[in-house]
């Protein structure tokens, strides 16, 4: 299992990363994208969109399942990673790089102390 040390994880497997600019990107995790299989559909929000923790910001199907997308940060869609849903094997391949889903402009400092580590998310899902 990838497991980049430089991003944060949730434990319904997305992972984070805090960008110098102060947006997060997020995607899900190599060991997500290992147990759902070939994904075959990504669905992801409208740019300018906003979501709250926890919110769903997409979808991702795949031959096995389908699985909702959630956020643990709140603010506004600023970008989305339009190479997913035209070719979303793109998120198998690359997971953290590549693969990215979504990035949001965060409307307060996000509390990332629900957050995993990479030593703690592997350690969890060991």
């Amino acid at each position: 299992m990838n497991t980049p040390e430089n991003l944060l994880y949730t434990q319904s497997d997305e992972w984070l990363k805090k960008e110098d600019d102060g947006t997060v990107t997020l995607g899900i995790t190599d060991y997500a994208q290992h147990e759902l299989g070939e994904i075959v559909y990504v669905e992801l929000p409208e740019v300018g969109s906003t979501v709250a923790v926890g919110d769903s910001f997409g979808v991702v199907e795949s031959v096995k399942a389908v699985g909702d997308l959630h956020t643990p940060v709140g603010g506004e869609v600023i970008a989305v990673n339009d190479a997913a849903p035209d070719s979303p094997a793109i998120v198998n391949e690359s997971p953290y790089e590549n693969g990215w889903l979504v990035k949001i402009k965060p409307d307060a400092e996000p509390d990332t102390s629900a957050l995993l580590d990479a030593a703690a998310y592997t350690s969890y899902r060991g």
